[in-house]
């Protein structure tokens, strides 16, 4: 059980994307059995940028499917008033050439956040097991980079109040972490420039490199810099909603934050930690 005034989790998907178990009403479920204030239900946004309708059925939910995802997170939140507060958030892919696109889409809607998470490198999923093999360091290192200057990007675009897990290209190549440059602290400046919001992802420890995203090296370096945090499980599971929420609150403390951050109808408050 969570105990704190102020508990959430701001990353939460379900069964729309086609990678999920879950229907929204049970991620809400999950977060007051374990007793949230408050849920984030924030699944993949569709292709925007793609002529079809659903181009990637497995990864994200159909562009036709987006109102509709929309409407059930608007009517859950009102019948759930009084008992905990959903929130409607969306995590949505950074490409640089469909930001305006992107926009677009989202300023009809009444979001309470916007996670900006870099799935793809080079047109490649930062996922994908074999990416790595062959590569030189060299190679290595410009891939990373490559990473991380689109993480910049999203800080810059002004579309984001979150960015998702900025670490997560080292979920199934745990030596991601080692590849040396000098592009992580140069993006965590950026972040802290453009007051965006990074999360503390829990999902890490479902991938082969375990533990958190970001690293804890990389938030002892986000705090130094100035940059705040939130939490979400990133949940495609509802028996992982508000998973570590405490270690990582402990974690936070250990490392000298005193607050950390949530959202609703896009404007960010902090909370004491």
């Amino acid at each position: 059980m969570i105990n704190s005034n102020v508990t959430f989790d701001f990353h939460t998907h379900h069964e729309r994307c086609g990678h999920a178990r879950g229907s929204i009403r049970d991620y809400i479920k999950a977060a007051l059995d374990c007793g949230l204030s408050m849920i984030g239900i924030a699944d993949h946004s569709p292709y925007f940028g793609s002529e079809e309708d659903h181009p990637y059925p497995h990864i994200t939910m159909a562009k036709s499917e987006f109102p509709h995802y929309i409407a059930e997170v608007l009517q859950l939140k009102k019948e759930y008033e009084g008992k905990i507060d959903v929130l409607l958030g969306i995590e949505a892919d950074f490409f640089p050439e469909n930001v305006d696109i992107y926009r677009r889409c989202f300023e009809p809607y009444p979001f309470d956040y916007i996670i900006g998470s870099v799935h793809h490198v080079d047109g490649e999923s930062i996922f994908h097991k074999t990416r790595w093999e062959g590569l030189s360091e060299a190679q290595k290192v410009k891939t990373k980079e490559s990473y991380y200057e689109l993480i910049e990007g999203s800080a810059r675009s002004g579309m984001y109040d979150i960015l998702g897990h900025i670490d997560a290209m080292k979920g199934f190549y745990p030596a991601f972490s080692s590849i040396q440059t000098a592009a992580v602290e140069k993006t965590l400046n950026v972040i802290a420039e453009q007051d965006v919001v990074i999360e503390v992802n829990t999902s890490g420890k479902t991938k082969d490199a375990g533990g958190w995203y970001p690293s804890v090296e990389i938030l002892e370096m986000a705090h130094h810099y100035g940059v705040k945090v939130t939490f979400g499980s990133d949940a495609h599971d509802p028996e992982r909603v508000g998973d570590d929420f405490e270690l990582v609150q402990k974690k936070l403390r250990e490392i000298g934050y005193k607050e950390w951050c949530y959202f609703k109808k896009k404007k960010r408050y902090s909370v004491s930690l």
